[in-house]
């Protein structure tokens, strides 16, 4: 009986082995590692190579470059999951790519759990702002990026009133909230689960790998590691990313949406 040569119809594509360690149920440490910081890398260097000198070009506030190093990487990586949710659903999605969207808190204390995290969150922020300075002024007065260190406004200090009310407007709703949200989607939904076999150290690792991250910003480290620790233990806990999402990206918006409306006002010197 003659041999039939599979036709390019009926071969069955071997699967990426990338993709498949990618949507593992587990992620070796190395591996997870390199999903957490690598993204910070390219921010990094987005900054430098692409949003620094356009947006010092037009002089505007550092603080539009950062927001668009942000979403040349973050934008391509909340596609990616969706593109991995579409070969494992046959459609673009989340599911099965991002873990703890099945909601097992109930409504009434998922609001009062994020309304505490918000207070916690801002409370710890301002209270720790003098150990971010001591760590900038001790060990990162090096850094090459314009506006580092010191107060929160020093990314749009020495700009025209109208510059920075039109960063902040185009700001608002990419570092205010879509921003931080493919963050909790990536980091807390995709990484966290995956790293669920090391038990209480996956929260730990978690929060310090997503701390370090920001290498736009290496001495807030610390800091975010004690304010950000308590909504990732609970998504761990809980299993219900609602959590961080309400206290990152819903306290983001808050107070970026103050912070605003109050330099609008000309509130804010």
């Amino acid at each position: 009986m003659e041999t039939q040569t599979p036709t390019a119809a009926t071969k069955v594509a071997r699967p990426n082995r990338f993709v498949e360690l990618l949507v593992a149920d587990r992620h070796s440490l190395p591996l997870s590692i390199a999903l957490h910081l690598v993204p910070g890398a390219l921010i990094v260097a987005a900054y430098l190579l692409l949003a620094e000198p356009l947006v010092k070009a037009i002089d505007y506030p550092i603080f539009l470059a950062w927001a668009i190093a942000l979403v040349v990487v973050l934008a391509p990586i909340q596609f990616g999951l969706l593109w991995l949710g579409r070969l494992r659903n046959g459609r673009f999605s989340l599911r099965g790519v991002v873990d703890y969207l099945d909601k097992p808190i109930r409504r009434g204390k998922i609001t009062a759990i994020v309304a505490g995290l918000i207070v916690w969150v801002t409370v710890v922020s301002l209270a720790l702002t003098p150990l971010d300075n001591l760590v900038f002024d001790t060990f990162f007065t090096w850094l090459p990026f314009e506006g580092a260190g010191g107060s929160a406004t020093t990314y749009i200090d020495g700009y025209a009133h109208s510059r920075v009310v039109i960063t902040m407007l185009i700001c608002l709703p990419l570092t205010g909230f879509a921003l931080p949200l493919i963050e909790e989607f990536y980091f807390r939904g995709f990484l966290l689960p995956r790293i669920s076999h090391l038990r209480w150290g996956a929260p730990v690792l978690n929060t310090v790998l997503f701390s370090v991250y920001h290498f736009w910003a290496p001495w807030t480290v610390l800091s975010k590691v004690i304010f950000m620790f308590p909504a990732v233990w609970l998504v761990w806990r809980k299993r219900d990313i609602r959590v961080s999402i309400g206290m990152h990206p819903g306290g983001a918006l808050l107070m970026a949406t103050i912070g605003t409306i109050a330099l609008i006002l000309g509130l804010v010197p």
